[in-house]
């Protein structure tokens, strides 16, 4: 019952984007920026709406690389459809609620999300452009919806090493880019190698961004339990960005 609750929720991609939203909160706590929910709204049901239509458009490749999630969509495209039309809704009326100066910044984000299909076919570009788009999303949304914003460097360095090190976990999963010239566990240690960074960086950042720590530390720790199964990957790996950053909104909130 509870594997296929995981499921659903990791497949539809409900648990990435509400790992989004968190990271959002997380971001906006270390910049001193009050999280609203707008910025959080934005971040959710845009991820939902990006990752579902890269789902749905390229079904036929992604069974080689996840046949259980595309089983999935193919069983639920009905659903899926509906909820990403629902998801682009609500996306476009949080545009509205948050202003125009964060709307323009997700404009490339959305270009790269619908272009992800063909974009993802280079190689080594593929994890960069994600980290850049996903820090797009959690750190400069809510830095230009601020009136101030502060540590964003530190907050985007710590973030970005955390959420590189997961496209590159996402990777090693699907054996795509890197892995079919390396090999996967050397891969494997360079993303373990960026979470780790990501802690680095944390215990020298200013007090107000330390609890980003727990985003690295959790990484790494899906990282060195690594399983090459597609479950491990969208529901661990993928959730370790999610607890983390619930963990360092609890730990900057108490």
């Amino acid at each position: 019952m509870l594997l296929s609750i995981l499921d659903a929720v990791a497949f539809s991609s409900i648990w990435v984007a509400a790992a989004a939203g968190a990271l959002c909160a997380s971001a906006s706590l270390a910049m001193g920026v009050t999280p609203t929910f707008s910025v959080a709204g934005i971040a959710v049901s845009g991820t939902l709406f990006v990752y579902n239509v890269d789902r749905l458009r390229d079904l036929d490749r992604d069974r080689a690389t996840t046949p259980e999630r595309s089983a999935f969509v193919e069983r639920n495209r009905g659903i899926l459809v509906a909820l990403t039309v629902a998801a682009g809704l609500v996306s476009l009326a949080f545009a509205f609620s948050v202003g125009p100066g964060p709307t323009l910044l997700l404009l490339p984000v959305l270009a790269a999300g619908l272009a992800h299909r063909r974009l993802k076919r280079m190689p080594f570009a593929k994890s960069a452009y994600i980290t850049a788009a996903w820090l797009l999303v959690v750190v400069g949304v809510p830095a230009v919806a601020a009136p101030v914003a502060a540590n964003v460097a530190w907050t985007a360095g710590i973030l970005g090493s955390a959420i590189f090190a997961n496209a590159i976990a996402s990777n090693v999963r699907d054996a795509e880019a890197a892995v079919v010239r390396f090999g996967r566990g050397p891969v494997l240690n360079a993303a373990r190698v960026f979470a780790a960074l990501g802690m680095l960086l944390g215990a020298a950042a200013p007090p107000a961004v330390r609890p980003l720590i727990a985003v690295s530390l959790a990484t790494l720790a899906a990282l060195v339990a690594f399983r090459a199964g597609e479950r491990y990957g969208l529901i661990a790996v993928d959730g370790a960005l999610l607890v983390g950053a619930l963990l360092a909104v609890g730990w900057r909130v108490a």
